[in-house]
């Protein structure tokens, strides 16, 4: 029997590969979604319930972001599809005119494992709100992102931690082959939300090369990387990152799940990955945490008391035109307001930094781009430099000599 298609013939590929690099796996190119086009690859900042913590959508939309998440889990509980499609859909809830990714709700399989039980119906979640129990099927997941209005939808996957080990990976493996075909059948609207597959099989190669084997069968936009990012050693990481872009169609965006380091985005689009999202640029700037070229400034120091620079001398976002670490620094103390304005500074480098890594693939100078990256970041030579970094580089032809 053939695979399920996600739509029927004639739209045009929603990946327009514009360059790619001479030596390794990166490419550049242009998202072509219904809210504009989005160049990659892309950062996504996440907004779980319709805003990036500590940011307006407005904000977001100035810094230059023009896609970012919502959580099908949290927006389907509270405050609910019905009432965010009365609205116009997450869109018009949250005044947003660009594009939007909704996450499926898998992870939550994970991130609240004791709050929920997996059977092949779907999973069942005791709610966090009221206790109730909420069935949370691969049927009702799209039901809800349809009504959510995203421009790309995810699908269901059964997600288990990438530490777990055993016959349980096998199982969420195939598991999340049969829900695909379960949400391609229930997308009501797959002409304007583009729905995603979903790579499982944890860090077993020949479990994650039958996924990619069975899952690039279906006629899918595009596809995502999961299982991955939840404190596995990074060696098996990364191995697995190119396992999986070797496998994929080259004409259909990659999206690896839940990375946001700086490191880890050089190193995976190295590896050919075109998109990306974490809550790490939002969540470590409220502990204080400033993200900069040389790695991050805890402001919160006492060294910062007086110090009138601005975060990074180079950066053009409002908070670092606007204010000095001393400010910042003096804010922390008792103020949210700072929390704001390093949430600002924080995406703007995320950003920033996935622009200056399309621009060198553009001009032919990716490697050039990595090698100054790294040299800024870890001090110059290879011996600060991660072994993990160096080894997945070295794989796709780029070294530091």
């Amino acid at each position: 029997m053939a695979a399920p298609s996600a739509a029927g013939p004639g739209p045009a590929p929603l990946l327009r590969v514009m360059a790619e690099c001479g030596r390794s796996r990166a490419r550049a190119g242009e998202l072509r979604l219904p809210h504009g086009p989005v160049p990659c690859p892309v950062f996504m900042p996440v907004g779980t319930r319709g805003t990036a913590k500590g940011v307006t959508a407005a904000q977001l939309a100035a810094l230059g972001c023009r896609i970012c998440l919502g959580n099908t889990y949290h927006l389907g509980t509270r405050p609910g599809p019905e009432l965010v499609q009365r609205a116009g859909g997450l869109h018009g809830f949250m005044d947003w005119p660009h594009n939007l990714l909704t996450d499926s709700g898998g992870f939550q399989m994970v991130s609240l494992v004791e709050l929920a039980e997996v059977r092949e119906e779907g999973v069942r979640f005791r709610s966090p709100y009221g206790g109730e129990e909420i069935l949370l099927s691969p049927e009702r997941s799209i039901e809800i992102q349809n009504a959510l209005g995203a421009d790309i939808v995810m699908q269901l996957d059964d997600v288990v931690s990438s530490t777990t080990t055993g016959p349980r990976v096998e199982e969420a493996m195939h598991r999340s082959v049969r829900w695909l075909d379960r949400c391609i059948a229930a997308n009501r609207r797959p002409r304007r939300q583009n729905l995603f597959a979903i790579i499982q099989g944890g860090l077993d190669p020949a479990l994650r090369t039958k996924c990619l084997e069975e899952m690039t069968r279906r006629d899918v936009p595009g596809f995502a990387i999961g299982g991955l990012s939840g404190g596995e050693e990074k060696g098996r990481f990364w191995r697995m990152v190119k396992l999986s872009t070797d496998l994929l169609p080259r004409d259909k965006p990659r999206y690896l799940m839940g990375v946001g380091y700086a490191t880890d985005l050089v190193v995976c689009v190295a590896l050919g990955c075109d998109m990306f999202d974490c809550v790490f640029p939002t969540r470590t700037a409220r502990f204080g945490s400033a993200l900069v070229p040389w790695g991050s400034l805890q402001l919160k120091n006492r060294q910062f008391a007086k110090d009138f620079r601005p975060i990074d001398e180079n950066c053009g976002c409002p908070t670092c035109q606007r204010h000095s670490r001393a400010y910042l620094h003096a804010l922390l103390r008792s103020e949210t307001a700072a929390l704001h304005l390093l949430t600002v500074h924080n995406i703007a480098y995320q950003l920033n930094l996935m622009g200056a890594m399309r621009e060198s693939i553009l001009a032919g100078r990716f490697p050039q781009f990595v090698r100054q990256f790294l040299a800024t970041m870890y001090g110059g030579g290879t011996r600060r430099v991660p072994p993990w970094v160096l080894e997945a580089l070295a794989a796709v032809g780029i070294t530091l000599e």
